[in-house]
């Protein structure tokens, strides 16, 4: 009797630890069984490109989340960076290699605008990110003059669209770079560390000498610059920019790092979490398209997901405690 609790402890102490990766599995047999075309190189391969920007912005925000804030913003901040640096190229001309670094400047600036915020009125940044969204938003469609930005240069499409020697694609690169730069910064720096220590207990860590609202600002700077790199691949894959792109990139971004074991509550989470949480949504968005399941039922079934993630997250923290 004991063996066999204990072999049920170890199995489950093994589902929880890879919850995530065994339900991507699951639902890539699923479909792969439901679909002949599915599990395909050339379907897996546009999985990976139409996901790029969203995991990229989602390793923006989980700075934040880790640190235990949140931001809801991102998805108009990526329309404002979008927006500006499109009319830069085609209205005024300037150079695209200028255009990028204006519009990630201005992402880097409006995660700043995020963070002095909310530290200085004191108030949580899911408030102030509630506010500066709509802010954002009429600040791009001011920017796009209410109009689409139509035909952007090849030369900036390649960040989204471009493949390398031909087989590779150049978002997907960006992607694994962006990946593996900020798994560097929070498992291998000190700055990493803090940021942990924040979401895990800001008093704790403010009274063992780290600069919280330093590090604050450093996390929505970093969250601007990963979002406006989010936004190049974004509109560069559209081709085109307009006000009304971008909005929505926070919700999935949310449910991706809940479903990846990045808490709302702050102090954990791992980026191969994170890259997991998104490649569930994609997978499962792409799947239910294959078999033919409408748009509405997607969303409904996205938002049972979502509620799903949100319980699983609740049940580890209570599970933690009780084990303490």
């Amino acid at each position: 009797m004991q063996k066999t609790a204990q072999l049920r402890g170890q199995i489950l102490d093994f589902a929880k630890k890879y919850a995530t990766i065994i339900v991507l599995v699951g639902l890539i047999i699923l479909f792969s069984i439901l679909s002949p075309y599915f599990f395909t190189v050339s379907n897996l391969t546009n999985v990976f490109v139409q996901q790029s920007y969203i995991i990229i912005a989602a390793v923006g925000l989980s700075f934040v989340m880790i640190s235990g804030g949140m931001d809801l913003s991102i998805g108009f901040q990526m329309s404002l960076i979008g927006v500006t640096t499109a009319a830069l190229m085609k209205w005024y001309g300037v150079p695209i290699p200028l255009a990028i670094i204006i519009g990630i400047l201005l992402g880097i600036g409006l995660g700043l605008i995020n963070g002095f915020a909310s530290i200085t009125l004191k108030v949580h940044p899911l408030i102030i990110t509630l506010g500066t969204m709509t802010v954002f938003q009429g600040a791009s469609y001011i920017v796009s003059k209410q109009s689409v930005i139509l035909n952007l240069d090849p030369a900036f499409k390649f960040i989204g669209q471009g493949y390398v020697f031909n087989y590779i694609p150049f978002s997907v690169i960006l992607m694994v770079v962006v990946i593996l730069s900020a798994n560097f910064i929070l498992t291998k720096t000190y700055f990493g560390r803090h940021v942990f220590a924040i979401g895990g207990n800001e008093e704790a860590a403010r009274l063992a000498g780290i600069n919280v609202n330093r590090v604050k600002l450093i996390v929505f700077a970093l969250t601007g610059f990963f979002v406006s790199i989010a936004a190049m691949v974004l509109f560069a894959r559209s081709g085109s920019a307009a006000s009304t792109t971008g909005p929505g990139t926070e919700f999935t971004a949310i449910t991706a790092l809940v479903l990846g074991g990045i808490s709302f509550k702050g102090g954990e989470g791992k980026m191969i979490g994170l890259f997991t949480g998104v490649m569930i949504l994609a997978v499962l968005g792409n799947g239910m398209q294959l078999i033919g399941m409408g748009t509405y039922a997607q969303y409904i079934v996205k938002g049972i997901v979502f509620l799903s993630a949100v319980g699983f997250d609740t049940y580890q923290k209570l599970s933690k405690q009780k084990a303490k």
